[in-house]
């Protein structure tokens, strides 16, 4: 029996298509078809039948997928230990970490574990804060940078920082010693806000805003560095972590906007692991070594 007839087998039965299954591996259709056949004919049963031109799992079909999934996963999993080992590798360590926080943080965070850890097969995985909880409950990841507080108390939690959330828009030709002063009010009812970048301040942000200065314009952008951007080149204002536009106020080509219509939200970075071994407590010293905000 080939790895590659169950492989086959698998995306065909997620796809339930050969055509997309053909596509999917970049193989031709009858080749995926000669794949199932002789895997059929290895376990002497019938994987798959069809009706009314459209395939379905049989029975047998459903349990040798539900099967194959763990098999496959366990094969992948042993071919990439065996690799890592043979480049020097004794551990494979995974991070999950937000977009926001991928942004600021990770680079310099990278570079030391790295030149700290000569041995881990270091693994990267940018996922949403929304998922990062899950991610290391299920132990996909072995340590989550996350922009929201876990709610699952058996996790291990650490707030790494708090931090400010600023009020920006670019520079554009803006003077700030001889322009007039930055009126928040009159911004925001001139220029298109992007909201929605950050997982936990804006649903309260979004009612006390629109509360205080009626007649917004808002604009949803999921990404905080997508936001970045947008502001940088004049297409709106946005209320972001002081982290994430700090080199780009010290450069200039970003300014803070006054903001006295209420007190801002403050972010805070969440470290969360299930529990704390060796690694997870040298990159939770090497985040806590350095200062973001």
């Amino acid at each position: 029996m080939d790895i590659n007839w169950i492989k086959t087998f698998c995306i065909s039965a997620e796809t339930l298509n050969f055509r997309k299954t053909s596509e999917l591996l970049h193989m031709s259709q009858p080749n995926v078809t000669v794949h199932i056949r002789k895997l059929e004919e290895s376990l002497g049963v019938a994987l798959f039948t069809r009706k009314q031109n459209r395939v379905h799992l049989t029975p047998e079909g459903l349990l040798f997928y539900k099967n194959s999934k763990v098999l496959l996963d366990n094969f992948t999993h042993t071919v990439q230990s065996v690799q890592a080992l043979a480049q020097g590798f004794r551990k494979k360590w995974t991070l999950a970490i937000s977009p926001l926080l991928a942004e600021t943080i990770l680079p310099s965070l990278v570079r030391q574990f790295l030149n700290d850890h000569p041995d881990v097969e270091f693994q990267i995985r940018v996922e949403e804060s929304t998922d990062i909880e899950k991610l290391v409950e299920s132990g996909e990841v072995d340590f989550g940078l996350s922009a929201m507080p876990p709610t699952n108390r058996k996790l291990v939690v650490h707030t790494l920082f708090s931090e400010d959330v600023v009020f920006v828009r670019s520079i554009d030709s803006y003077d700030e010693e001889s322009g007039p002063p930055l009126d928040a009010e009159e911004i925001l009812t001139s220029e298109t806000l992007f909201t929605h970048h950050h997982p936990v301040i804006w649903e309260d942000l979004t009612i006390r805003l629109r509360h205080a200065v009626p007649g917004i314009r808002a604009i949803k952008v999921s990404q905080a560095s997508i936001t970045k951007r947008l502001v940088q080149d004049g297409l709106g204002v946005s209320f972001l972590p002081h982290s994430i536009v700090r080199r780009e106020l010290l450069e200039g080509r970003l300014v803070t906007i006054p903001f006295p219509l209420f007190d801002l939200p403050k972010v805070s970075t969440y470290a969360v692991v299930q529990e704390e071994g060796e690694l997870e407590q040298a990159f939770l010293k090497a985040i806590q070594n350095r200062y973001f905000g």
